[in-house]
């Protein structure tokens, strides 16, 4: 495996084997607006996939549908984030910066995605349809932040040393993960039970609620920083044995299903094929972390895979990728906008679809031109951290 300071001047990866990573990037973050599109204008997204406590159940598939395929998005950012990383620390201590440098840029960044996460977004939940209860919101910017910060650290590990941390996390933060039975017993008041939100647990109360803790979702971070080593030595060959690991977890997940035992966190409500794919989202279950990342996999081998002459096509979705922080920021405000003008007391998923497509319209030409403005700054610019 590529190691940065003995290899980094020569193992860079060259921007057009990158394409595939952003354009992965953008497809999720469409869907990702799917989600909030769902949530903002129709008003139908599903109360969560919990731990414990009642569980989503649908009646109708295309309901079922726009939430499933809004699964890839989450744990695609944790896995791309940390393939970044390696990427980034590669290619800087290259241009010679020391790990220090490297670490401390980490550490900035995920300080400001923490930043964000409560002094601006919690702000704009707040004007949810129905309104909003809690008072403090432990949500995926903050998780992705405290995970950038502990990956600054681990980013220097060896490859092999990154993929047992990944198998440590996805069985011992499930194991860690008290039974559905239990979600009314669990004390939050006590120092432990406070920290919980933040590290290990979803739930909580009025006072704080968390859907992110950072550690289950870490995994998805390390595995992703694994991947960028491969990417290091063969990119090539990295999106081919990517898409073929993809396809082996997908076999996994479909074990673990029918088994219903020990990686679902909660049993299956029925036998359905909705009832297969109805996983445990928060924290992220092992069969949900196996079909999200096998998807995602199977997706960025594919986009690899695209030829040339064809990866015009993509551009809309590399110019989405390329600012991911910026369109988040931008698409919930516009979201919640639309809903507050277009339908303020929710509406139908298929009149809901239009108007998604309109806010991403909306939103092309403002990506392109700050994507444009932001790769047009020196490494050391401030807006290289949006």
């Amino acid at each position: 495996m590529a190691q940065f300071i003995q290899t980094s001047k020569t193992s860079r990866v060259k921007p057009a084997r990158l394409l595939p990573l952003d354009a992965l990037r953008g497809a999720i973050i469409v869907l990702m607006a799917l989600d909030h599109a769902n949530y903002f204008i129709a008003q139908q997204h599903s109360p969560g996939e919990y731990w414990g406590g009642a569980f989503p159940v649908y009646t109708d598939a295309f309901a079922f549908l726009i939430r499933f395929v809004t699964h890839l998005a989450a744990p695609g950012f944790f896995f791309l984030m940390g393939a970044g990383m390696v990427l980034f620390a590669d290619a800087r201590t290259g241009y010679g910066w020391s790990k220090w440098q490297v670490v401390r840029h980490f550490l900035l960044r995920g300080l400001i995605l923490i930043a964000l996460q409560f002094v601006v977004i919690n702000r704009i939940w707040e004007h949810s349809p129905g309104g909003w209860q809690v008072r403090v919101y432990v949500g995926v910017l903050f998780a992705l932040g405290a995970a950038m910060m502990i990956g600054s650290l681990l980013v220097w590990l060896r490859p092999k040393i990154l993929l047992i941390i990944t198998v440590v996390l996805l069985i011992g933060t499930e194991l860690l993960i008290p039974q559905a039975s239990l979600w009314n017993e669990v004390q939050y008041s006590n120092l432990v039970g406070y920290l919980n939100p933040f590290l290990i647990r979803t739930g909580g109360t009025i006072e704080i609620w968390s859907n992110y803790p950072v550690l289950p979702w870490l995994e998805l971070l390390t595995f992703g920083m694994f991947f960028g080593y491969t990417l290091l030595d063969d990119p090539e060959n990295a999106y081919r044995r990517g898409m073929l690991v993809g396809f082996a977890f997908l076999m996994v997940f479909f074990a673990l299903r029918y088994i219903d035992g020990f990686g679902n966190i909660r049993s299956r409500a029925g036998h359905s094929w909705i009832d297969y794919l109805n996983v445990v989202k928060y924290p992220p279950s092992i069969t949900f972390t196996l079909v999200t990342t096998g998807i995602n996999l199977i997706l960025l081998g594919a986009l690899a895979s695209v030829r040339d002459n064809w990866r015009r096509y993509l551009t809309p979705l590399v110019v989405y990728g390329r600012v991911p922080l910026f369109f988040y920021v931008l698409h919930l405000i516009l979201y919640a906008v639309l809903g507050w003008l277009l339908a303020r007391n929710g509406t139908s998923l298929e009149r809901m679809l239009p108007i998604w497509l309109l806010g991403l319209v909306v939103l092309y030409p403002l990506c392109l031109w700050f994507g444009r403005l932001k790769h047009a700054q020196s490494r050391n610019s401030a807006l290289r951290f949006i």
